[in-house]
């Protein structure tokens, strides 16, 4: 899936995690077997530091529920 650089330029501007980062992001999940809890909570654990949001225990299971059990939305770009 290829994204468009107004895409990234959408990411950066609601979250400050520029496109080298995210790209950096994305080659580590890619490495990372998602469906393993403890990669993908780590993963979490990054993405909430790079963005300074903080993520409860409850949203953090929620996450990881959905990205287990493949709930995760195909089309991420309207989501942005």
């Amino acid at each position: 899936m290829a994204f468009s650089n107004k895409f990234f330029d959408r990411v950066e501007k609601k979250t400050n995690v520029g496109k080298d980062t995210i790209l950096s992001l994305a080659k580590k999940l890619q490495e990372n077997d998602l469906k393993n809890e403890g990669s993908l909570r780590e993963v979490i654990h990054t993405l909430s530091q790079l963005t300074g949001r903080n993520v409860s225990k409850e949203q953090e299971d929620k996450i990881v529920s959905a990205v287990v059990n493949d709930k995760v939305p195909k089309n991420i770009d309207k989501m942005i």
